[in-house]
C-alpha cells in the first residue's frame, strides 16, 4: 500500500497563513509529523494557486525538500505551477491530478513524460464528476488509453507523446464523494474499483480517503472507523494507494493489514471466508459499516450504529 501524506493543504489555516507569510517552520513541523506515522509520500495541495502559483509550488517544494527525501506529490489545478514545481524537485515527483479533459491532457501528459513524473488520473472528464460507476469506468480506461498511447479508447488523438506512461507510473483515482451528500457515489466507488480488478491489466488505484467522511456529522471517531472500512473494502477489491493522514494509527493498521478490522471488513464485503461475531460490538460496527457501501445499503444517517 502506497501511502501518501494530506496534511500540507492549502485549506489548512495552519498552512494557509504560513504560505502567506512565506514562514517555513509551520510547514516543515507538519512535514515532520507526518513522518512520525512512515508515509510513502508527501502531498503538496496548493489548490487552485491562482496568485503566484509558480512562485509558491517552487517555494514549498524547496521548504519540504530541506526536510525529507520522500517523493513530492503536487497537487494543483494551476499547470503553471505545476510545471514548476516539477522544475524544481530533486527527484521525480508525482503530478496529481490529470482529468480527462483535453485541455489538462495536452499539457500535463507531455510535462509529466519530459520530467519522468508519476502520475493520478482522475475520473473527472468535460462533464464533471462521475455519475456512476459505468461513468468512472469509462473515463479510467480513456485516460489509461492516452497515457499509453496519446489517443482515447475510440482512437481519438488527444495527445502527441514521444514515449507511453507505463503502467506502474500512474494511478487512477476514481473519486471519492462524502457518504453523507453522495452515497451513492460511494457504492458507485466501491463498484468502479472492482471493475478496475476484473480487467486483465488492472491499473494502480489511489483515492483521496478522508473525503468519505467529511462534513458528514459523525463523531472523529466514528468518521474514523467509516474511513478505515472503506479503505478495507477498497483495498479488497485492488485499491493499493491512498491519500490519508498518516499520524491516524488505526488506520495506517488497516492499510498495513495488521488490524484485525481488515480482515473483518473483507469478511463482511463477502471477500473472505468466514464468518462474525454479532456479540463483538466492534466487528458489529464494521458489519453495519460495510452495510453503508453496498447496494441496497440503508441511508446513511450520521447515528448509523446506533440502529
Amino acid at each position: 500500500m502506497f501511502l501518501i501524506a494530506e496534511k500540507v493543504n492549502v485549506i489548512t489555516t495552519t498552512i494557509r497563513e504560513a504560505m502567506k507569510a512565506k514562514d517555513k517552520k509551520p510547514i516543515q513541523e507538519m512535514v515532520e509529523l507526518q513522518l512520525e506515522g512512515n508515509p510513502d509520500c508527501i502531498d503538496i495541495n496548493l489548490g487552485p494557486a491562482t496568485r503566484n502559483g509558480p512562485e509558491m509550488m517552487q517555494w514549498m517544494v524547496e521548504t519540504i525538500e530541506d526536510v525529507t527525501d520522500l517523493i513530492l506529490s503536487l497537487d494543483t489545478m494551476n499547470m503553471d505551477a505545476m510545471e514548476a514545481g516539477l522544475e524544481k524537485v530533486s527527484r521525480p515527483a508525482i503530478v496529481n491530478s490529470i482529468s480527462f479533459v483535453p485541455e489538462r491532457l495536452k499539457r500535463l501528459v507531455p510535462m509529466a513524460i519530459k520530467h519522468n513524473a508519476k502520475v493520478v488520473g482522475l475520473c473527472t472528464s468535460e462533464a464533471g464528476v462521475p455519475r456512476d460507476e459505468n461513468e468512472r469506468f469509462e473515463n479510467a480506461m480513456n485516460l489509461m488509453s492516452v497515457f499509453a498511447t496519446g489517443a482515447d479508447m475510440m482512437g481519438e488523438p488527444i495527445v502527441e507523446i514521444d514515449r507511453p506512461i507505463p503502467l506502474d507510473d500512474y494511478w487512477i483515482d476514481p473519486i471519492v464523494l462524502p457518504i453523507g451528500v453522495a452515497q451513492d457515489q460511494v457504492i458507485a466507488l466501491r463498484k468502479s474499483t472492482r471493475m478496475y480488478s476484473e480487467l486483465p491489466e488492472p491499473p494502480h488505484l489511489v483515492c483521496g480517503l478522508s473525503n468519505v467522511s467529511n462534513k458528514c456529522g459523525l463523531t472523529p471517531e466514528d468518521a474514523g472507523l467509516v474511513n478505515r472500512i472503506y479503505l478495507a473494502v477498497l483495498m479488497g477489491y485492488g485499491m493499493d494507494a491512498a491519500i490519508v493522514d498518516p499520524n491516524d494509527e488505526k488506520l495506517m493498521a488497516v492499510a498495513k493489514k495488521e488490524s484485525p478490522e481488515y480482515e473483518w471488513a473483507l469478511i463482511a464485503e463477502g471477500l473472505k471466508e468466514g464468518e462474525l461475531d454479532p456479540n463483538d460490538e466492534e466487528q458489529l460496527a464494521v458489519e453495519k459499516t460495510v452495510r453503508l457501501f453496498q447496494d441496497n445499503a440503508p441511508l446513511f444517517a450520521a447515528s448509523y450504529l446506533e440502529l
